[in-house]
């Protein structure tokens, strides 16, 4: 998917500078920004009919440059913008070539924290029953545990950074209910 929105958007840069071809005025360049999807970086396109020298700026909030690249002879490129380590907030872009200036804005935010839960009864093992929490960035992981008559036996919160797993125990029989859930939203209700 991360690829197809790539060359999409590359596709639209191209349409734009080849719509540009049989006009009187200066040729300018196409650029486009794309996110990449569940990461830090984005994707700068450029791509222009003749080559020319390219300056590359990118400015914080306060309009600050915190970020300067120049490049020779490029006709058109694509070149990852890494903003891990910066802190959230808009940031611009500017592009400056033969042609004249391009500005785009990026809306840096963190990317939202998604974490997969596991429940399951291991076979062989009566009233036994593993949890699995994965991704979970300084997260709170609330358990409860409820017998067959909707009693609430077991509940407990932890905090935890990274992956997580428990083994629970249950000593009397009949059908279960585990509830889990993390302060980023994810729930999981598992009935054994």
């Amino acid at each position: 998917m991360k690829t197809k929105s790539l060359y999409l958007a590359a596709l639209i840069v191209i349409s734009a500078a080849v719509a540009a071809v049989g006009k009187d005025e200066p040729r300018s360049a196409g650029v486009a920004i794309v996110p990449v999807k569940g990461s830090e970086v984005f994707k700068l396109i450029y791509k222009s009919e003749t080559a020319s020298k390219v300056k590359l700026n990118i400015y914080n909030a306060a309009s600050k440059v915190i970020f300067t690249e120049t490049l020779s002879n490029a006709e058109g490129f694509i070149r990852p913008l890494n903003f891990s380590g910066l802190p959230f907030g808009e940031y611009t872009v500017e592009v400056i070539d033969a042609a004249g200036k391009k500005t785009e804005k990026i809306n840096f935010q963190p990317a939202k924290a998604t974490s997969t839960i596991h429940v399951s009864k291991l076979a062989n093992e009566e009233g036994k029953f593993l949890l699995a929490v994965s991704k979970t960035a300084g997260s709170e992981v609330n358990v409860k545990i409820y017998d067959e008559a909707n009693n609430l036996v077991h509940s407990e919160s932890r905090t935890v950074t990274g992956d997580f797993a428990q083994l629970y125990t249950i000593k009397a029989s009949g059908s279960y209910t585990f509830e889990v859930s993390d302060n980023a939203g994810n729930t999981k209700t598992v009935r054994f």
